[in-house]
């Protein structure tokens, strides 16, 4: 039944008490709602009540819910065919959306980009473009990641709960250090020399294919990796001839003030991983990479069924044009300032909230007992989000304690909504924390 012609008097409660009869406990839901209609920074449930959305399907629509240039361009593509299987009869496409990729991506070094479906897939690929390429089986991954929940990405994931539990054991050769985080006195230094304990007690650096990194961790807390520790992990990848992948699957196309977060350090990753905001809710993921690095596998050593589908390509390149024509990385930027300023106004009333971050529109706010760092307060950000939900506004939280708030609102959202949002924010910040 479509969604726009559900008939009236359906409750939520009904949805969930079949999904819970249908689907494994595993698949979580944040929010008991189900929707019927979203645009921009708005959402509507089967109750018919408006929510503004500070969640964008974890940083997914960051062009908005339904952007008509989006929505368009694959309506086209629908129309002349949905599925060839991209490795039996290709498509421009993918093509144009390779070369797109190709010509946005850090670096002089020419780029070579490969197409699958999901953040994790991107994940996985990257890893094994990396150790085709080195000849080394070992990847360095930091406490706190989140790269996917396929095995692979689990073993480089560095959170244990809900992800890892119970489903070990995970692949060999995968190695976790330090990632720097000042506000729980982590520094770059500690970061680094972390890398070389490794190095010195776990895997010699000749066996380590690549460093795997968030230049802002997402579901380990909205940290922003500082300059320096990307710039030093670039350093020291070049001495030992490890390479470099940026797993900008939430950080980039834009979240971050820039096409890709790395920009903001100087920093030219080997391989870098996209998903989320490159499809603006079309599933479509990339690899893009230096070429030499790419063309390591022999014809036949990439692929997948769905990889680049048609319509996810057509929308993909719609999500580019408009991140350009519209400015959304500068509007990011804005966005992201205006949040922290308010924020921090909350603050000054809200001892529990310990600090407010973020880099460009990916902003946090970490909730301690006290403000004490050491005493993290995971059921205020609880609080905070349902009677946030009870008030019309969608939020997620994060971080290895779940006491962190992620904001990442559609980069698209109108300045009345995001302040009406902000304002609800702080209604339910005082009636909870």
């Amino acid at each position: 039944m479509n969604a726009n012609t559900l008939p009236p008097g359906l409750h939520n409660a009904d949805f969930m008490a079949r999904r819970a009869a249908a689907l494994p406990r595993g698949v979580g839901q944040a929010h008991p709602l189900f929707a019927t209609k979203a645009l921009n920074a708005e959402v509507w449930d089967v109750e018919g009540r408006r929510f503004i959305d500070f969640v964008a399907g974890i940083a997914v629509v960051n062009t908005g819910h339904c952007h008509p240039r989006v929505i368009a361009a694959a309506q086209a593509q629908l129309t002349h065919f949905s599925h060839t299987c991209f490795q039996v009869v290709a498509y421009d496409g993918y093509l144009r959306l390779a070369e797109r990729l190709n010509a946005l991506a850090p670096g002089e070094a020419p780029k070579k980009t490969m197409l699958v479906s999901t953040g994790a897939e991107a994940v996985e690929n990257a890893v094994k473009i990396a150790r085709a390429f080195t000849g080394r089986p070992g990847v360095i991954a930091f406490n706190g990641a989140f790269h996917g929940r396929t095995l692979l990405a689990l073993g480089l994931t560095g959170k244990v709960d809900p992800y890892k539990l119970g489903v070990g054991p995970f692949p060999g050769e995968i190695y976790h250090a330090p990632y720097p985080c000042a506000l729980h006195d982590i520094s770059v230094d500690d970061a680094i020399h972390g890398v070389e304990l490794l190095f010195k007690n776990d895997i010699e650096a000749r066996r380590v294919a690549a460093f795997i990194v968030e230049p802002v961790q997402g579901e380990g807390g909205y940290y922003p990796a500082p300059a320096e520790f990307l710039q030093r992990l670039r350093a020291l990848a070049d001495k030992y001839g490890i390479l470099l992948i940026a797993d900008e699957i939430q950080t980039g196309i834009g979240r971050c003030g820039k096409m890709f977060a790395v920009e903001h350090a100087g920093v030219a990753p080997d391989l870098i991983t996209l998903a989320k905001g490159l499809g603006g809710g079309f599933p479509v993921a990339a690899v893009v990479g230096r070429a030499e690095v790419m063309d390591a596998l022999a014809p036949g050593g990439l692929g997948s069924t769905y990889a680049g589908a048609p319509m996810a390509c057509a929308a993909a390149l719609a999500v580019l044009d408009v991140v350009e024509e519209e400015k959304l990385c500068e509007r990011a930027l804005a966005i992201g300032e205006h949040m922290q300023r308010r924020l921090r106004e909350m603050a000054t009333s809200h001892k529990c909230i310990g600090d407010v971050r973020g880099l460009g529109a990916m902003v946090a706010v970490e909730f301690f007992h006290d403000g004490d760092p050491a005493r993290p307060a995971p059921e205020i950000a609880k609080a905070v989000i349902a009677a946030a939900l009870q008030r019309g506004l969608l939020l997620l939280s994060c971080g290895s304690y779940g006491n962190v708030l992620r904001l990442m609102v559609p980069l698209t959202i109108e300045q009345a909504v995001l302040d009406e949002g902000l304002d609800l924010l702080a209604a339910a910040m005082d009636a909870a924390a």
